[in-house]
């Protein structure tokens, strides 16, 4: 079994949160190119055959730009926060149509503490929200496999950031899911412990992962008239 990440990868990562300059990061950048971004490469084709069986929709794309890895520049034009360097690596597997609408996606998460897998539709236009709440509430018993499930809910967390206040007007209030038409963001996630994102296990981990993610995303699919 390979492992992909090292306390280098975490010690490069460590010093950018500490350093977020662009001077430290050109001094470093051969640290970033071994420790972090080509073993996310590496571990990204390894995981090509993973999701081919998960569905035939979504796509892996090991290339160092503009595939699966999220650029490590941040988009700073219109932040208060300037800094120009995110101080995580992310990697996100998008569905085939995804360049041309709102699709869900799964997404990987490297950070010192804080590595996560997860998946779902995060921070979409209003309408694709109001899209998936009427298609929850149109379809409650799919709903309450894909999201509620018993197996579901004991390996995955739910997003409860940047709830509405209230419930949109127009639903039932004896809705079962009521709370969840407050979702501005349908994403599932779980916790990776450090001593896995570094070990030989990786990989299978997401493995198993990300399939159990397939129900959600295929249901986030149907909502927005997708194949899945």
């Amino acid at each position: 079994m390979s492992t992909y990440f090292t306390e280098a990868s975490f010690k490069f990562l460590r010093g950018l949160a500490r350093h977020n300059e662009r001077a430290w990061f050109l001094a470093h950048k051969a640290e970033y190119d071994t420790h972090v971004r080509a073993p996310f490469q590496r571990l990204l084709h390894d995981l090509e055959p993973v999701i081919a069986e998960i569905s035939s929709n979504y796509r892996v794309d090991p290339r160092p730009v503009g595939g699966s890895l999220y650029r490590i520049q941040r988009d700073t034009r219109f932040a208060n926060d300037k800094t120009p360097y995110k101080t995580w690596q992310g990697a996100r597997l998008t569905h085939a149509r995804g360049r041309q609408v709102e699709a869900p996606l799964f997404y990987m998460h490297l950070q010192p503490g804080r590595c996560f897998v997860g998946a779902g539709v995060w921070h979409s236009p209003t309408p694709i929200q109001r899209q998936i709440r009427q298609f929850i509430v149109d379809n409650p018993s799919g709903w309450k496999a894909a999201a509620h499930g018993t197996a579901f809910r004991k390996r995955f967390d739910l997003d409860d950031s940047e709830m509405l206040v209230r419930t949109p007007k127009g639903y039932p209030e004896d809705f079962p899911y009521l709370d969840d038409l407050r979702r501005r963001n349908f994403v599932a996630e779980r916790g990776i412990d450090d001593a896995t994102m570094l070990g030989p296990r990786l990989r299978q981990t997401l493995a198993a992962d990300l399939a159990a993610l397939g129900p959600f995303v295929d249901y986030l699919c149907a909502a927005l008239d997708l194949e899945y």
